[in-house]
């Protein structure tokens, strides 16, 4: 409900004329995609954001990115500290569930640290870019400031909207543009949880919890593996990396490995890239970044666990051993649910989106997934899709957002626990 209300005032602002740059006001679907996309912190668009709005309507966009980064339940519970200096049972409970907090206990700390860390990045990130659109670009004081801020905050908030109408291609072989960027995005795609931890117990990685040491080695393995395979397969690509000189196809190369992470930015056209880079980005954009984070997709945790599940029943073990833990049946389920249910979801949205339109399956795939894994990578064709298209893509992205077990235990009447066992049945798997 309370994204759903953030999404519905951001649909407001954005009708109102003030917020387009033509005559009157955006259309309804086109103000509630781009609401949903920012909320959701997506960055898929209908409409060109750097000339389709004005700085109003871009301001609300980054207000949005930036509430929907650091999450409805928690800025809410920072402003009820702010103002009352206190956390109701229900704010706590709310707050802790959204920040993946330890317990009740320490909510406040989490979430005036989730703030400390957000706020910081993004100064960082956007201090670099104002300097380089000031003395590179010629851009005056003003408008650099603008750029630096809104890309800081995009990137952060794993967001990807830009103020170029062509992303950020322009500055596709700059390394003083693009690698704040890719560090912004990395450091919101890790999550909250493992940042805090990071930022307490940074030179003792042996006191590091299992979920930080899961989430670190499974999230820099698969960039390691994207940027290699990326910059190795579009190499040569006339209309991708090869069009840029060798240290421009490293840097570009380097900033399509880590952009599938949900970030949403891209520096090259995605719609020109070979099937096997879109195959391997899909499937980097489904599996996604850190959990409690800015990320999307079922989260480098879930594709772990499933992993190490796979494993241990291959190797006919009892129990699922991670590193000096052991994993519970309880998290094994909640993997396997989240992946069958986002695989259902990408699955049956790809097959209607298919009978709606004449697009070819790849690129109907690739931004099915990147609206679910609230990514915001596309080859072009969000808006050739119908109106129905794109209010599916909207419910994709807020389903996205929150996560399907989220969704599903909040559409859930009752819970019943059953009072008996029934006897254990073995049908043949496999």
């Amino acid at each position: 409900m309370a994204f759903g209300g953030a999404v519905l005032l951001g649909t407001a602002l954005l009708l109102l004329p003030m917020s387009r740059s033509g005559p009157g006001g955006a259309d309804l679907v086109t103000a509630l995609f781009t609401a949903t996309s920012a909320v959701c912190v997506t960055g898929l668009i209908t409409v060109d954001t750097a000339t389709y709005w004005t700085g109003f309507g871009q301001f609300v966009i980054l207000a949005l990115i930036q509430v929907g980064g650091l999450g409805i339940m928690a800025l809410a519970s920072l402003v009820g500290l702010v103002l009352f200096r206190r956390m109701g049972l229900r704010t706590r409970l709310t707050a802790a569930q959204e920040t993946k907090s330890a317990g009740l206990g320490d909510v406040r700390g989490v979430l005036v640290g989730v703030l400390k860390i957000s706020l910081l990045i993004e100064a960082i990130v956007a201090v670099l870019l104002t300097l380089r659109f000031l003395t590179s670009y010629g851009e005056p004081w003003g408008r650099a400031l603008t750029l630096g801020i809104f890309h800081a905050i995009s990137a952060f908030n794993n967001a990807g909207f830009a103020l170029y109408s062509d992303n950020m291609v322009g500055f596709a072989s700059d390394p003083w543009i693009c690698l704040p960027i890719c560090a912004a995005i990395i450091l919101g795609g890790l999550g909250f949880p493992v940042l805090l931890e990071l930022r307490r117990q940074l030179r003792t990685p042996k006191r590091w919890s299992i979920h930080t040491r899961l989430t670190l080695a499974t999230y820099f393995g698969l960039l390691v593996v994207a940027v290699v395979f990326v910059t190795a397969n579009e190499w040569n690509n006339p209309a991708t990396l090869g069009a840029l000189d060798e240290s421009g196809r490293l840097v570009a190369g380097i900033f399509q490995g880590v952009v599938p992470r949900t970030a949403g930015f891209n520096s090259v056209d995605y719609g020109q890239m070979k099937d096997g880079t879109l195959l391997a980005t899909t499937v980097l954009m489904f599996i996604g970044g850190g959990s409690a984070g800015t990320a999307g997709g079922i989260k480098v945790t879930t594709f772990i666990i499933l992993f190490f599940v796979i494993v241990a029943e291959v190797r006919g073990g009892r129990d699922v051993n991670v590193a000096d833990r052991r994993i519970g049946s309880r998290v094994q389920r909640q993997a396997l649910t989240v992946a069958l249910l986002s695989m259902g979801l990408v699955m049956s949205t790809t097959l209607l989106l298919l009978e709606i339109t004449s697009l070819p399956l790849r690129d109907v795939l690739f931004e099915t997934v990147s609206a679910f894994a609230t990514v915001g990578l596309s080859t072009g064709i969000t808006a050739q899709l119908p109106v129905v298209g794109q209010l599916v893509l909207a419910g994709l992205m807020f389903v996205g957002r929150l996560g399907p077990i989220t969704l599903v235990s909040a559409l859930a009447l009752r819970e019943k626990q059953l009072g008996y066992t029934l006897p254990e049945g073995r049908p043949l798997i496999g």
